[in-house]
């Protein structure tokens, strides 16, 4: 997989306890070529967790892509006019930020870098990880899921009989995932075991 030339928006919502599998993607990307900037939500900038604290987190992020982090609407906005991102992703893509994605709602530096991306016809691939995925937000996921331009990292019930209703993207597929989407095409298969492996 080669992504040398494409610059990657990587952008992170509020689900702490996937962080540090997302990480070693980041550091994936990186490593096949891809400029990559990183994106993060209000609550990643100012939340520590039993996960880790927002300021190790954000290190972690600029030592891995050697870019500072886009943190703010206003600094978001500029991303859809310069056409400055290939395609964006979102990893982990929380339920509360799906259901604002699919509900056309813009109140994060996060749904704005997808917006700006989206209003030029640019790929955004989400890896969703949410506890009511097959509740409530499976409307959004439907939604979202027919959307022109918008792909999914594969998905599965990642704790059936403790969680029913939880879907998680493996998230070691984000950088396949976007690969893909750069040829317009969906990875496949979109619904998986979420413990398989690859």
């Amino acid at each position: 997989m080669n992504l040398q030339g494409i610059t990657v928006g990587y952008a992170i919502t509020g689900s702490h306890c996937t962080f540090a599998e997302v990480m070693p993607q980041i550091q994936r990307l990186v490593d096949s070529g891809a400029n990559v900037i990183p994106i993060v939500s209000q609550t990643v900038m100012t939340t520590d967790t039993r996960f880790g604290t927002s300021e190790s987190w954000q290190k972690q992020l600029k030592d891995i892509t050697g870019n500072d982090i886009i943190s703010t609407i206003v600094e978001a906005e500029p991303l859809g006019p310069s056409k400055r991102l290939n395609v964006l992703v979102i990893a982990p893509c929380t339920g509360n930020t799906t259901s604002k994605l699919a509900n056309a709602m813009t109140d994060s530096p996060v749904l704005m870098a997808a917006k700006a991306q989206l209003r030029t016809g640019r790929p955004v691939v989400l890896a969703i990880s949410t506890n009511d995925g097959l509740g409530f937000n499976l409307a959004n996921i439907a939604k979202l899921i027919v959307a022109k331009n918008v792909y999914f990292v594969p998905f599965g019930q990642d704790n059936p009989t403790g969680k029913p209703n939880s879907l998680v993207s493996r998230m070691d597929l984000v950088p396949e995932a976007c690969y893909a989407a750069l040829q317009g095409q969906q990875l496949q298969p979109v619904i998986i075991e979420h413990s398989q492996q690859a």
